[in-house]
């Protein structure tokens, strides 16, 4: 992997650590060119690559450690078993390579970390944190079907169910059960269109046909397959109709 990101153009510079615990001092190091990103409020390095397994901290419990920082790197997850593709998306990673890894597959997930650095950091506006992606990106959630990873686009998830610690996410083919929190799952693609409606429900507010009341409340109508009725709760009421509703009507004022 060294050789591999040492051989890319994209890269200025390698540095390497046997285990999790090395790592974390070497990004804590006195290196002049880690204290200086330091100063200037960046990520200390622009991307970490990480073993699943290693001695002593695992991958996982490192990728833990780095999203508590205050201005996360990166993170590559380097893998020979697929089943680690559901919990590398629970912290936070931008990608995961299957051993053995190659150059094109590095190059690509370094095109990626590049595509997320500049969505971070705007021309001219000087460097901030990592922000959620951009509605256009569409994020990938690998699920679990018989033994075998599918890579569902979130384009394709109509509405997610909360599960307990779980989500299901509905799209027009099936439904998918992934470990992670809907509460999660909010936060990280309400910028891209998605809307609590609902304690157990997330929805994709383009595909909202209508939005009907009744004795017992509101509920919206989805499209993009077979048409879904789900209820809205009272506490997300006034948010639901202000996107439907009010957002359109300013729209129109303006043409």
């Amino acid at each position: 992997m060294k050789f591999l990101l040492g051989s890319n153009p994209r890269v200025g510079r390698v540095l390497t650590a046997f285990d999790a615990a090395e790592a974390l001092r070497l990004l804590r190091s006195d290196d002049p060119e880690l204290i200086g990103r330091r100063d200037e409020d960046e990520s200390i390095v622009d991307a970490v690559f990480a073993d699943v397994s290693m001695p002593g901290l695992s991958g996982m419990e490192l990728a833990r450690v780095l999203t508590a920082f205050r201005n996360p790197p990166a993170l590559v997850f380097i893998t020979g078993h697929e089943e680690n593709a559901l919990e590398a998306f629970e912290v936070g990673a931008l990608d995961y390579i299957m051993k053995p890894a190659n150059a094109d597959r590095v190059d690509r997930a370094l095109r990626g970390i590049e595509k997320n650095k500049q969505q971070a950091v705007p021309a001219g506006n000087g460097p901030k944190p990592l922000e959620a992606p951009a509605p256009d990106d569409d994020e990938v959630i690998p699920v679990e079907l018989a033994g075998t990873t599918r890579m569902i686009p979130r384009k394709e998830v109509r509405w997610v169910e909360a599960q307990g610690d779980y989500a299901r996410l509905h799209t027009t083919e099936g439904s998918h059960l992934v470990r992670i929190p809907l509460a999660q799952l909010e936060e990280r693609w309400g910028e891209a269109g998605f809307l609590r409606i609902h304690r157990s429900f997330l929805v994709s507010l383009a595909l909202v046909t209508e939005l009907r009341m009744s004795s017992s409340g509101y509920s919206v109508v989805l499209g993009g397959g077979p048409p879904k009725e789900l209820p809205v709760s009272r506490r997300h009421t006034r948010e639901l109709k202000d996107r439907l509703v009010k957002a359109p009507r300013d729209n129109w004022g303006q043409q």
